[in-house]
C-alpha cells in the first residue's frame, strides 16, 4: 500500500480490519488507512505526536481527478515516509480527493467536487460527488479535531494543476477569512518558488477554504503546471513544492532567501448567466492575461463585463461551466501593499 499508495487507490483495494495500520520507517512513523485515497501518518513516539506545539498537516491532491502530476507527487510522498528517505516530525493527513474521476481520467463525474464544500453538497444530494464532499469535510474535521490550537499548527496544502498555461506557471489561491494573513505562509509559498497568489475576498465552497474557515487551518491552494494524464508529467517541473512540502513535515526550513511572491487580489468574477454566454478570450488564453481599461471580456443576454480598472487580470476563464458557476476571475496587482500587512 504505503509504497505505490495511488496504485492501490486506483485499484479500489481497501485493507481487511487488521491490514489498515502499522508502523513503517524502521519502526519511526505509525500509519492508518481511514478510507478510500485517506491516510494518516504521524511520529510513532508517543511523546513526539502529542505535544501541543506539534504541527498537523493535511496534504491534498486530486480533488479534480485529472490533475495527475500532483497526484503522483504525492504518492511519491508516502512512499519515501514509508522508506525513512523523507521525516515525519508532524501529524500528517494523506488525502486524493475525487477517486472515482481519477480511477476515469475525468476532472469529476457529475458536479466539481472543489465547489460542493462547506455543506453546498447538500444542495446536490443526487450528485456522484456528493457523498465524497461530506466524507474529506468529516476527514479534515476529525483530523483537526485533535490538532493543537497553538498559532500557526494548523496547515492545509490542496494541491493541483490548471486546464490552460498561465503568466505564473506556479501560482497559489489563498482562501477569504477575514483573519489577518501569515507570513509564514508567503515565506513558505516563497520557498515553494510560487511565482503568485491570488487573494480570494468572498467566501468560496472549496476544500481549502473548508479548512481554513471550518478547522482553523493554514490552507492554500497550489496550481501546478497544467492537466496531463497519469505518467505523462514532469515532475521535475514542481521540484519547489515538493521540497518546501517535505520541509513543513520534516520541520525543517526551505530556502530562508526565496522572494516572496507577487499578490493579486480579486476585485470581480464573470458568471455564465445562461446557455447564450459568451466568453470573449481566444479558448487558449493563459490564466494572468492582462486587459486595459473598457475591453469587453464577456457577454450573456443583457449582461456585459467590461475591464473597470487600468489594469486586470483574468484567472480560470471557462466558457463551459454550468449556468450559475464562475467563468473567470478578475484580478489586479496588490503586491506591495498585502506583502506590507503580513503578521
Amino acid at each position: 500500500m504505503l509504497a505505490d499508495f495511488l496504485a492501490y487507490t486506483l485499484a479500489g483495494t481497501r485493507p481487511s480490519a487488521d491490514e489498515a495500520q502499522g508502523v513503517c520507517a524502521d519502526n519511526a512513523v505509525r500509519w492508518s488507512w481511514l478510507d478510500d485515497g485517506v491516510l494518516l501518518m504521524q511520529p510513532a513516539a508517543p511523546e513526539a505526536s502529542q505535544r501541543e506545539s506539534v504541527h498537523s498537516v493535511l496534504v491534498s491532491a486530486g480533488v479534480h481527478g485529472d490533475e495527475t502530476a500532483p497526484i503522483e507527487l504525492l504518492s511519491f510522498l508516502v512512499r519515501d515516509i514509508a522508506q525513512g528517505r523523507a521525516a515525519l516530525t508532524c501529524r500528517l493527513l494523506v488525502i486524493l480527493g475525487n477517486v472515482d474521476a481519477m480511477r476515469n481520467a475525468h476532472r469529476y463525474r457529475d458536479d466539481d467536487l472543489n465547489r460542493l464544500f462547506s455543506g453546498r453538497h447538500l444542495q446536490v444530494p443526487e450528485s456522484h460527488e456528493a457523498p465524497r464532499a461530506a466524507a474529506l469535510e468529516r476527514a479534515a474535521t476529525e483530523f483537526f479535531a485533535a490538532a493543537s490550537n497553538e498559532p500557526g499548527a494548523r496547515w492545509h496544502i490542496d494541491m493541483h494543476t490548471a486546464i490552460r498555461a498561465s503568466a505564473f506557471e506556479q501560482f497559489a489561491l489563498l482562501p477569504h477569512t477575514g483573519r489577518p494573513l501569515s507570513r509564514a505562509m508567503f515565506e513558505w509559498l516563497g520557498s515553494a518558488r510560487i511565482s503568485a497568489v491570488l487573494l480570494h475576498t468572498t467566501k468560496a465552497n472549496t476544500y481549502s477554504h473548508f479548512t481554513a474557515e471550518a478547522c482553523g487551518a493554514e490552507a492554500c491552494t497550489l496550481e501546478l503546471g497544467k492537466v496531463r494524464p497519469f505518467g505523462e508529467n514532469d515532475l521535475t517541473r514542481f521540484a519547489g513544492a515538493d521540497q518546501a512540502v517535505r520541509h513543513l513535515l520534516a520541520g525543517t526550513r526551505g530556502d530562508a532567501d526565496a522572494l516572496l511572491p507577487r499578490v493579486f487580489t480579486v476585485i470581480d468574477q464573470i458568471t455564465k448567466q445562461s446557455d447564450a454566454f459568451e466568453l470573449l478570450l481566444a479558448k487558449d488564453i493563459a490564466n494572468f492575461t492582462p486587459f486595459a481599461k473598457d475591453t469587453l471580456l464577456a457577454r450573456d443576454g443583457d449582461y456585459r463585463y467590461t475591464v473597470r480598472h487600468a489594469e486586470e487580470r483574468i484567472v480560470f476563464p471557462n466558457a463551459t461551466v454550468k449556468p450559475g458557476l464562475r467563468a473567470g476571475l478578475l484580478v489586479i496587482e496588490t503586491t506591495d501593499d498585502t506583502l506590507a500587512q503580513l503578521v
